[in-house]
């Protein structure tokens, strides 16, 4: 049963009594937003007809709780271009031809269309990433040709979402672990400018437009990759790039170490900081917060619900944070199952019910509301409490000199070549073995994908496109 209304307010209606206007939002599939899952009907047959007459537990229990989306996967570049696409950008063998500049918005019309008639924002995600672009198609073409298409495809993604979606994700994940830009296909075609000509193109397209840089692994102040998000902020911003704000993914593990440490409060808010600083907006963009890994199944629910309410309370204690967004909301549909393990990251469980960290989510948007307490007595200066245990101690794995009450690295877990993204870095870790098991499941899923477009999975109904996710986004 739904839980929306049973354990008092609605994490939309907390928002809307804060003393600043804040996004709560969330990623939305189009497939379990307008058709019933297996699960809502309890796999009998007849009572498909009834139930498909009615709304959604997926599409009520989505207006209820968030003031604005965010499509997961059908606005980006290939899935516009063909609902059947593969996961690396080109067509399978059983998937229709796709040509550059031929756009099906169907289903991410279907999904806007829905979000504004309930009166939900919509953010636009995204319009350059180099994982979800038509690359076997774009490599064939010059760099002048590759440039074309790249303002093409702003201009007529922007124009035709003008006055629905104002707020876009322009350029997605072009940072490499050490903070550098990634050479991925883009750099290598037009180089690093590809960046600041997508923010320019799409300032053309549409002025009025809020446009936005997004990444991963840069929510905590001290990391290679955080100071390399910053100096590139900064330097767009310098040289006159019309750029409004950025979103840290925080696609965080409890149980990571090094590089996918989870940030302490601190840090986050440290970094939110200074980005405001320089005048720009900040959002967690892609939030969820995965526990499986951890040994002690005891610690799951304690580290989850620690890391949505001590987090988001430091980011929004801060005034240049907007919006807090998570990607997707009920365990049920989560892109972390089909593309890293079984887990469950999200704040409601499959039958879309509230868990421990619903609760400590919506107290930490409390922290806004009249009367609350800034920070809901997170230790927002330090790493440490006043019994000097580190932040999240019982599950954090604090690899680190302690300095002053925070924690110093002289090694934020970078390996070699550096220079390229995230998830192309040689698998070396145990997670990063689970990434090169996840890109080989990517390989197999979009073969099943195209050859029966109404298969049935036991979690998540008839599969419609699933989008590779780096870690992400």
């Amino acid at each position: 049963t739904n839980g929306s209304h049973k354990d008092g307010l609605t994490l939309r209606q907390v928002a809307s009594q804060a003393c600043k206007y804040i996004d709560i939002g969330a990623a939305v599939l189009p497939q379990p937003l307008f058709t019933p899952d297996v699960q809502d009907y309890g796999g009998d047959d007849a009572l498909v007809d009834v139930v498909s007459s009615m709304e959604t537990p997926y599409s009520r229990t989505l207006r209820q709780e968030f003031n604005a989306v965010v499509v997961e996967h059908h606005l980006k570049w290939s899935p516009l271009l063909s609902p059947n696409i593969d996961a690396y950008g080109g067509s399978s063998d059983k998937a229709p031809e796709i040509k550059l500049g031929c756009y099906d918005f169907t289903q991410a019309d279907s999904v806007v269309d829905w979000a504004i008639k309930h009166g939900l924002k919509v953010k636009g995600h995204v319009l350059v990433w180099h994982v979800t672009s038509p690359t076997k198609l774009l490599q064939e073409l010059t760099p002048d040709q590759v440039r074309d298409e790249l303002r093409r495809h702003i201009f007529t993604v922007m124009g035709h979402f003008r006055d629905r979606i104002k707020v876009w994700d322009v350029v997605n994940e072009a940072l490499a672990p050490d903070g550098s830009i990634a050479h991925n296909f883009f750099h290598k075609m037009l180089g690093p400018s590809y960046i600041e000509d997508s923010f320019r193109w799409a300032h053309e397209a549409d002025p009025t437009a809020i446009l936005l840089y997004n990444d991963n692994k840069v929510e905590g102040i001290g990391s290679k990759k955080a100071e390399g998000f910053y100096r590139l902020l900064s330097d767009l911003k310098a040289r006159g790039v019309p750029i409004h704000g950025c979103g840290m993914q925080a696609h965080w593990n409890a149980a990571g170490v090094g590089r996918n440490l989870v940030p302490a409060p601190r840090q986050l808010k440290e970094q939110i900081r200074r980005i405001g600083d320089l005048g720009l907006t900040v959002n967690l963009s892609e939030m969820d917060v995965r526990v499986s890994q951890l040994e002690n199944p005891e610690l799951r629910p304690l580290a989850q619900t620690q890391i949505y309410h001590d987090l988001v309370a430091a980011a929004i204690s801060e005034p240049a944070c907007d919006g807090i967004w998570l990607w997707g909301f009920s365990d049920r549909h989560t892109w972390v199952t089909h593309f890293y393990y079984d887990d469950e990251p999200l704040i409601m469980d499959e039958n879309y019910s509230r868990k421990q960290s619903y609760f400590g989510l919506r107290e930490a948007l409390v922290t806004l509301m009249p009367q609350g307490s800034v920070g809901g007595n997170v230790p927002l200066d330090k790493d440490v409490d006043h019994e000097g245990n580190h932040w999240g101690h019982p599950w954090r794995k604090v690899e680190g000199e302690l300095r002053h009450g925070m924690v110093v690295h002289e090694d934020d877990g970078l390996m070699k070549n550096s220079d390229i993204p995230d998830w192309e870095v040689p698998h070396q870790s145990t997670e990063e073995a689970d990434d090169e098991k996840r890109r080989s499941r990517l390989d197999s899923m979009a073969t099943e994908d195209s050859a029966d477009d109404n298969s049935v999975d036991e979690n998540q109904g008839p599969i419609e496109f699933r989008a590779p996710e780096t870690e992400i986004s």
